[in-house]
C-alpha cells in the first residue's frame, strides 16, 4: 500500500492548485538561496530553500503566513532551533537553524527548558497556546543545529500527511530572481551487463563540449549493448557563487521520452533513497555526486514514480541514435545536452573487475553471517543491489566491506560473549568504528557481556573501552572576580572518545539553561535568565559522556 501511494504522489504534486499569494516571505531582506529544493546532499535530498542572512544572524523571521504555532523543537544536531507554524489552508511552514524565537514565544520556550531541565525539548502545541499572524516576527535567523554558516532553512509540508514540498509552488518563484541556466560539469556512461562503451566496460567520463547557444554536444559514444548514463549538474540561482540543485530532468531517445525526474515533492521516508539515486561508489571514491539517469531495480523514490521506461539504451547494430538531456530550473531556464550514439564492436582495453567473495548477498533477503563471535544480521532491503560482501573478523577486528557500498537499513552489529574483562571493564566498552587509527564512538547496547550496534555504514569495527572523563576548560571569567557588563557565561567541552552524553549546571544551587553548540564545543548560559544574583555566585558543571564518566567543574564569581 506504501508504494502504491508513492507510486501516484508526483501526479498528486504536480496537479495541485498550490496558493501563489497567501504566504510571505519570512525574511525582509532579497531572497538569495545557498540551497534548492531537493538538492543533493549526504543521505538525503535537501528538504526546503536555505535562504542567505548575509552572513550574519539576528535577522528577524516573519511568520509567513497566519496560523498557529504548532511544533517547537530545539535540538543540538538538525535544525537546531526549529519553529512550525500550521496553516488554516493545510499546509505548515518551517524554520529552522533559529538563533532564537522572540518575545512569548521564547519566553514559553524556556519556561519549558527549565521546567524539564533540558536545553534539547520538542514540543507539540494546541491551536490556542500560541497563535501567530502573517508578518509576526516569530524568531531570528541564527546558525543552530548542523547548519554550517549563518542561515534560514525554509520548507513547506502538507500539514495532513507531512510529505514536504517544493517552497517554489507557494509564490517564491516570484520572490527568488534566477535568469541562470544549469550548468553540465561531468557525464559518464555505464556499460551494463557485458557491454563495452568507448573500449571500457567501466563506467568512464564521456567529453563534451559548449556551443554557441549555451548548450553541450557530447562526443559519439560507441557501444555494443547496454548502456545509460549519468550527469554531474548544478544551477545557479540569484548569484554566481552558490551552486545549487536542479529542478528538474527529462532524457529522450531519437526524440521518445526515455526517463525523467522533478523535485517537486517528496517524503522523509524515502530521502535515504538518494543514496541509490546518485553513483554511490564514484561520490565515496571521488566526491562526486553523478544523477543516475537510469535504474537497474525499482525502487519507492516518488520523483521517479511516473517513468514508464528505466533510461537503460539497448544500442542495436544498423540504428542511429541521438541521445538528449534537458536539464531546467524552478524558473524555467533550461540547457540541453545531445549525444550521439552508434554501434560498435570494440576491444576492452578497461575490463569489468569484482572480488568474488564467499559471502553474495541478495538485497531482498535477510542474512546472518558470524565468525569468532561476531555477528552481523542484514534485513531484507538493506541494500540497493545485490553483490559479494568482504567478511572477515581477524585480531578482534571485523572487518564489513567498505562505505562504497550505501546502506539503506539498519544492520546489526554483535560482539557476543566477550571474555576477559571485568566488570568495569565492561562497564566502558563500546563498539568502535576503526578509521585508520582512529576510533569513532557508536551508540552500543549492552546485554550481559554481549555488545550491540545498529549501523547504516559499513567498514571496520571493534571494541573499544572509555575511561577518560570529558573535558572543562576555557572559562569565560575570572574565578573570584566580578562580572559588571559581561551578558553570558561560557565553557569549552570535549571528549575524547565517546562524546558527550549530557550536561548540567547549576547557579547558587538552582538548575540553570546552558546552550551547547557542537560546533563550538561551548555550554553557553545567558545571564539575562535572572538567575545570577547579587553579591557571590557559585557555579557547577557537570559533563558526562556516553560511557557515564564524569566531570564536575566549579568556581565562583560575584555580580
Amino acid at each position: 500500500m506504501k508504494f502504491f501511494i508513492l507510486l501516484f504522489a508526483p501526479i498528486l504534486i504536480f496537479s495541485q492548485d498550490f496558493p501563489q499569494d497567501y504566504f510571505q516571505s519570512p525574511l525582509d531582506i532579497p531572497i538569495d538561496l545557498s540551497g534548492s529544493f531537493g538538492e543533493l546532499r549526504s543521505n538525503h535530498f535537501h528538504s526546503g530553500l536555505d535562504l542567505k542572512t548575509r552572513g550574519v544572524e539576528g535577522l528577524p523571521v516573519y511568520a509567513a503566513g497566519d496560523g498557529y504555532i504548532s511544533r517547537i523543537k530545539i535540538s543540538t544536531f538538525g535544525y537546531g532551533k526549529a519553529i512550525y507554524i500550521t496553516h488554516p489552508n493545510g499546509y505548515t511552514s518551517v524554520y529552522g537553524h533559529l538563533q532564537k524565537a522572540n518575545g512569548l514565544i521564547e519566553s514559553f520556550i524556556k519556561e519549558r527548558q527549565y521546567k524539564g531541565q533540558s536545553y534539547e525539548i520538542e514540543m507539540y502545541l494546541y491551536p490556542t497556546e500560541l497563535p501567530v499572524k502573517k508578518g509576526d516576527i516569530i524568531a531570528f535567523s541564527g546558525n543552530t543545529g548542523g547548519s554550517g554558516g549563518p542561515h534560514l532553512h525554509f520548507e513547506f509540508r502538507n500539514t495532513k500527511s507531512e510529505e514536504i514540498l517544493n517552497p517554489m509552488h507557494f509564490g517564491f518563484k516570484k520572490i527568488i530572481k534566477d535568469d541562470r541556466k544549469p550548468v553540465i560539469q561531468g557525464l559518464v556512461a555505464y556499460p551494463l551487463d557485458s557491454t563495452t562503451v568507448n573500449n571500457s566496460q567501466k563506467p568512464i567520463n564521456i567529453s563534451f563540449s559548449k556551443q554557441s547557444d549555451g548548450n553541450y554536444l557530447g562526443v559519439k559514444v560507441k557501444a555494443d549493448g547496454k548502456v545509460a548514463f549519468g550527469i554531474n549538474a548544478y544551477d545557479f540561482c540569484t548569484n554566481a557563487y552558490n551552486k545549487n540543485g536542479l529542478y528538474k530532468v527529462k532524457t529522450y531517445l531519437n526524440g521518445v521520452l526515455q526517463y525523467q525526474y522533478g523535485f517537486d515533492g517528496f517524503t522523509f521516508d524515502e530521502s535515504r533513497y538518494i543514496n541509490n539515486f546518485i553513483d554511490y561508489e564514484r561520490f565515496h571514491l571521488m566526491g562526486q555526486r553523478i544523477q543516475k539517469l537510469f535504474q537497474i531495480s525499482d525502487y519507492p523514490l516518488s520523483i521517479l514514480a511516473s517513468n514508464k521506461k528505466d533510461g537503460i539504451i539497448k544500442v542495436q547494430p544498423g540504428v542511429n541514435y541521438t541521445y538528449r538531456v534537458e536539464l531546467y530550473d524552478f524558473h524555467g531556464n533550461k540547457v540541453e545536452l545531445v549525444i550521439p550514439i552508434e554501434f560498435a564492436y570494440q576491444e576492452a582495453k578497461i575490463e569489468k573487475t569484482f572480488q568474488i567473495t564467499p559471502y553474495f548477498v541478495k538485497a531482498k533477503n535477510e542474512a546472518i553471517f558470524e565468525k569468532n563471535n561476531v555477528s552481523v544480521q542484514i534485513p531484507e532491503n538493506a541494500f540497493y543491489s545485490n553483490f559479494y560482501l568482504s567478511f572477515d573478523v581477524n585480531n578482534d577486528i571485523l572487518t564489513l566491506h567498505d562505505d562504497s557500498v550505501p546502506v539503506h537499513k539498519n544492520i546489526t552489529i554483535t560482539f557476543n560473549e566477550v571474555k576477559g574483562l571485568t566488570e568495569e571493564q565492561l562497564a566502558k566498552t563500546y563498539i568502535a568504528t576503526l578509521d585508520g587509527y582512529k576510533l569513532d564512538y557508536n551508540k552500543t547496547y549492552r546485554k550481559g557481556n554481549s555488545f550491540s550496534i545498529k549501523t547504516k555504514t559499513l567498514g571496520k569495527f571493534k571494541l573499544a573501552q572509555d575511561t577518560t572523563p570529558p573535558r572543562i576548560y576555557n572559562v569565560n571569567f575570572v574565578e573570584g572576580k566580578t562580572i559588571k557588563e559581561q551578558k553570558t557565561i561560557s565553557v569549552s567541552v570535549t571528549d575524547l572518545h565517546s562524546d558527550i552524553d549530557s550536561y548540567n549546571a547549576y547557579l547558587n544551587g538552582k538548575w540553570i539553561l546552558m546552550e551547547y553548540d557542537y560546533k563550538t564545543k561551548k555550554l553557553v548560559h545567558n545571564l539575562d535568565d535572572n538567575i545570577c544574583v547579587q553579591g557571590r555566585n557559585d557555579l557547577k558543571i557537570v559533563v558526562t559522556d556516553n560511557l557515564q564518566n564524569s566531570t564536575t567543574f566549579e568556581s565562583y564569581f560575584f555580580r
